[in-house]
């Protein structure tokens, strides 16, 4: 059984951004991606998606579109515009940056 684990503040947008970078997506979509690419580990509920994407929107960085599924229902696709890919650079950036900085702390003797 996998442990549940909660997201730093921030960090869904970044995942969002990313899953999006490969391709327009619709909702389900973007989770069942972060939960199959990590491993089952992370599980984004649909309470804290739709939010996100909304803001993500409101933000500029996302656009959307109806459209219809694998499985013939009408879905909304959201897909990165161009200041979302800009914004997915910054926001990787200061992600490695966070993470290289905690690691050192971890590391200390």
């Amino acid at each position: 059984m996998t442990e549940k684990l909660d997201l730093p503040q921030g960090t869904l947008d970044l995942l969002i951004l990313k899953s999006l970078s490969l391709g327009p997506q619709h909702g389900w979509a973007i989770s069942e991606r972060i939960h199959q690419v990590s491993q089952a580990t992370l599980q984004i509920p649909q309470g804290s998606l739709y939010p996100a994407l909304h803001r993500l929107e409101r933000q500029g960085w996302i656009g959307s579109e109806w459209g219809t599924s694998d499985n013939n229902r009408r879905a909304k696709y959201y897909e990165l515009t161009r200041a979302g890919r800009k914004q997915l650079g910054v926001e990787a950036a200061a992600w490695e940056k966070l993470t290289a900085a905690v690691a050192l702390v971890m590391k200390m003797a």
